[in-house]
This record gives C-alpha cells, sequence and structure tokens, in this order.
C-alpha cells in the first residue's frame, strides 16, 4: 500500500493541521487503529470506492469525488472495495472553531458530500493539501492557517446546514406514515426512518413521546405485533410465514418479540383465542 503520513509542529489554538497525508489502499483494506477519533479528519477520494458508516447510520458506499469526515469523538469505521480500491488523502484539523465551523454545514449530521470535484470546497482543499507540505515558516503558517478558513468558508457557503422551523405535527404524521407503509420491510429500523426523513434520532424520540406517549422503537413494534395477532387469529399462515410477512427475518426472533409484547407464544395464542 502506497501513502505519506506527515505531522506538523505548528499548534494554532483557533484553527490548525495536525497532519496529513494520502494513501493508496488495498482491495478490502480498513484501518485497524482507534476507530474513535480525537479530532476531525476529512477525507477526498480521488479514485476507486468503497464504504463508510458513522454510529447510529446506515453504512453509505462512496467513490471518486466523493468526500467524508472522521468526526472527533464518534465511533466510524471505513473500508477500500475489493475490486476497485479507493485512494484518498486527508488532513486532520484540531482547533478551537473546528467544531462550530463543521456544525454549521451539511457534515454536521450526514458525514459525506457526494461529487464535489467540480466545488469551491474541493479546490481550497487541494491548494490546502499542497501548502501543508511546504517547509515550515511563519509566511507558510499563516497562508495555512488563511486556507483553513478559506476552505470551512466554502464548505458553509456550498454546503450550509439546514435551518428549519420543524413543525412536530407534520412531521409526526410522516414519520408514522413512514412506519405504517414499510413495517412489513425487515429493513425498515428507526436509523432508516431517521436517515430517510432526515430527523435525528432524540427528535423523533421527542415527538412520540410528547404526543403518543410511546418511543418510535415501541410504536414500531406494535404495528408488527398487532398485524402478527390478527393474522394468527383470522388467516392460515404458518408461523413462519407470519413472521416474513410482519418484518421479522427469522422465526425465533419474532416469537420471541411476541411473547414479550402479548405473554405468549405465537402458537399458542393461536390455539387459546380458537
Amino acid at each position: 500500500m502506497d501513502g505519506e503520513y506527515i505531522t506538523l509542529s505548528n499548534q494554532g489554538i483557533e484553527t490548525n493541521i495536525l497532519f496529513f497525508g494520502q494513501e493508496k489502499c488495498l482491495p478490502n483494506y480498513f484501518y485497524k487503529g482507534n476507530n474513535v477519533r480525537q479530532n476531525y479528519i476529512i477525507h477526498y477520494i480521488q479514485s476507486g470506492k468503497g464504504t463508510f458508516s458513522v454510529a447510529n447510520q446506515r453504512t453509505v458506499n462512496l467513490k471518486a469525488g466523493d468526500l467524508f469526515v472522521l468526526p472527533k469523538g464518534v465511533p466510524c469505521f471505513y473500508q477500500a472495495d475489493g475490486e476497485e480500491p479507493w485512494s484518498y488523502f486527508w488532513i486532520g484539523f484540531s482547533g478551537v472553531k473546528i467544531k462550530t465551523m463543521l456544525a454549521n454545514t451539511k457534515l454536521n449530521n450526514k458525514y459525506y458530500l457526494s461529487q464535489v470535484q467540480n466545488s469551491h470546497i474541493y479546490d481550497s482543499l487541494k491548494e490546502l493539501f499542497k501548502a501543508a507540505h511546504h517547509n515550515s515558516s511563519l509566511a507558510n503558517d499563516v497562508l495555512i492557517e488563511s486556507l483553513i478558513y478559506k476552505f470551512f468558508y466554502y464548505l458553509m457557503t456550498e454546503y450550509p446546514e439546514k435551518v428549519m422551523v420543524k413543525n412536530s405535527d407534520e412531521d409526526l404524521h410522516l414519520a408514522v406514515n413512514y412506519l405504517e407503509q414499510n413495517f412489513v420491510n425487515p429493513s425498515c429500523t428507526i436509523s432508516t426512518l431517521c436517515h430517510e426523513l432526515d430527523f435525528s434520532r432524540s427528535y423523533l424520540y421527542n415527538i412520540f413521546k410528547n404526543n403518543l406517549n410511546i418511543s418510535p422503537l415501541k410504536f414500531l413494534t406494535q404495528l408488527r405485533m398487532e398485524k402478527a395477532k390478527q393474522l394468527l387469529l383470522n388467516s392460515d399462515y404458518t408461523i413462519r410465514q407470519i413472521t416474513d410477512v410482519v418484518g421479522y427475518t427469522d422465526e425465533f426472533t419474532f416469537s420471541k418479540a411476541f411473547k414479550r409484547y402479548t405473554g405468549l407464544s405465537p402458537k399458542y395464542y393461536r390455539k387459546k383465542s380458537s
């Protein structure tokens, strides 16, 4: 695997580059170190592709032209593709202003941007990466600091964080409708709901608890269990078939969830009610 890793000695308080580098990864390569970073590390994918995930977010496929950030203090994982492994360069940032500036961009919750190769943020990031290679001097330290602000300026103006006035009643209706339409699909989870509707988990939890006095997860479970009860009483479906219909991938997990919900196994519930 070809690459470089360079640390810098200048230590700015507000903004700073701690290290930078680039890597041409081998197939299926993934970072084996601590997956919780102590700083913010922005990667730009120059070629190839791979996968990227952050805690409580679903895994995404990224490719050349995409950008992603390893957020400070949040578990994350990324891996090169097995056939077209990616090459990327990265810059590790520190400083008291980095978090605030990132919080005003789409990277704050999404952690990646798609196809930025024709944007000012790519041009400024590439310019910053080039300047980081120069010999250390006061002039170059000033240049680097100015280019950091330039990069974040374009990041905030080209990809600003959405600022919306939330309508909790409307959002609750959208969330309930999504779960009612998709609960039969095993891939329907609270994480996918948050991703599809661009809600945070805490916001979703609050609108369910405040309006329905139930958590989103319990609401999803209730939809599945009530449908299962109907099928047990009013159909000839086998337990295996009902398992599939109500969004579970295996009969054991469904039966365990059903007994926890009703106090009875699916088989005994049908027998007792017949």
